[in-house]
């Protein structure tokens, strides 16, 4: 298929340079390198879908609906949100009734903590909640606002339409699979998401983002080795948390050396692809306290623009890694502030609250996230139970 698929792209991109009108071809060369991109994880296979879709809507924008989709869809995968938010809402201004267009839009304003737009949105598109385009975006939504069985019942019944479709891409159904497992991976329910993951890699054996998903699990159940294979078995489809998490892993098991190696690719694989709001990285030096001060002026730029409650959560956190409490008190306020149900915002709460010497908020928020996911990050698990003690 990876075969088809790229003599697919090279039959285009002759098609397309032997006629420099042909709008439809750039399109179908937008469509082709979107899909590789999406196998490959290489944001240069992303970029080559967004200037082939912006060369396609150049040459007819009217009635071009799918290069306009590619080109939105491009931009939010290279993290340019801004920018997607702008062309997606121009898509949906021009055809409304394309149910797909407006789960994009929904999906690019939650992305950007556009809380209320999104749920106009999303309220709208509940009607289509069985549709593929939809159910994960609404999930997500449901996830942010607290509601999280009705997210996996969602999930649940995509992933099981999606595995009737013969016409998805591997990749696409692996995704559906990934996304049902992270659910169940942020709600504690380890062997559930190992399940879904193993079913996800028998669709698509090297699948890097479900290598890295069950690498994570292994970490958090203290299996340090077998979470080192599985981001070497990944490769160079191992994205910069896996790479911090196998670093991470050595450090456990006193290999300090070979730790830092995995540390010194996070750092040279961010500097290889820079991107806008590139979280990864963001996390990597707050959960290590590397450059704290640089990356606090950065987060508090990207909150400016992007103030969803991921954001406001990592900006939290770095600010009480720098011993700043008060202010992370207050972004922390920001990141609580749609009531999503997430051990690791609530032990960063937890911990910033006991800081603050509010023993009686610390101990509640502490519980509540080894109440909700006893095993919720390969570190920070037993941080709070050692806090936890101590606050007892």
């Amino acid at each position: 298929m990876l075969a088809l698929r790229d003599a697919d792209i090279a039959f285009y991109e002759k098609r397309a340079a032997e006629d420099p009108w042909s709008a439809a071809d750039r399109a179908q060369l937008a469509g082709l390198w979107l899909q590789r991109g999406r196998e490959s994880g290489d944001p240069a296979d992303f970029r080559r879908a967004e200037a082939a879709a912006r060369a396609s809507t150049a040459l007819r924008e009217g009635r071009n609906g799918r290069a306009r989709l590619v080109h939105a869809s491009s931009l939010l995968a290279l993290h340019r949100f801004p920018e997607a938010y702008e062309v997606a809402r121009a898509l949906v201004r021009d055809e409304p009734d394309i149910v797909g267009y407006r789960a994009l839009l929904a999906e690019i304003q939650l992305e950007l903590g556009r809380y209320d737009e999104a749920a106009i949105s999303f309220d709208s598109l509940y009607f289509a909640r069985r549709d593929l385009a939809v159910a994960p975006r609404l999930a997500r939504w449901m996830e942010i606002r607290g509601e999280t069985v009705r997210a996996r019942r969602i999930l649940q019944a995509a992933l099981a339409t999606a595995t009737t479709r013969s016409d998805l891409p591997p990749e696409q159904l692996a995704w559906f699979h990934l996304r049902l497992a992270d659910h169940a991976l942020r709600a504690g329910r380890l062997r559930e998401a190992e399940r879904t993951l193993k079913a996800g890699l028998r669709q698509q054996p090297e699948d890097g983002r479900l290598l890295a998903a069950r690498a994570r699990i292994a970490a958090q159940r203290g299996r340090w080795r077998e979470s080192i294979r599985l981001v070497e078995r990944a490769g160079e489809r191992a994205d910069l948390a896996s790479l911090a998490l196998a670093g991470d892993a050595f450090d456990a098991l006193g290999e300090h050396a070979r730790a830092q190696h995995y540390f010194s690719q996070v750092e040279h694989g961010y500097a290889a692809n820079p991107e806008p709001f590139a979280r990864q990285w963001s996390q990597f030096r707050v959960d290590h306290a590397r450059r704290l001060p640089e990356t606090i002026a950065l987060l508090r730029e990207e909150v400016a623009i992007r103030p969803d409650v991921l954001g406001w959560d990592l900006l939290a956190w770095a600010l009480y890694q720098n011993g700043q409490y008060e202010e992370a008190a207050r972004a922390m306020g920001q990141a609580l502030r749609m009531g999503t149900q997430d051990a690791t915002l609530m032990y960063h709460a937890g911990m910033i609250e006991r800081a603050l010497g509010r023993a009686d908020s610390a101990r509640t928020l502490l519980e509540s996230a080894l109440r909700l996911q006893p095993r919720f990050h390969h570190l920070y698990a037993d941080t709070a139970r050692r806090a936890l003690r101590n606050l007892r």
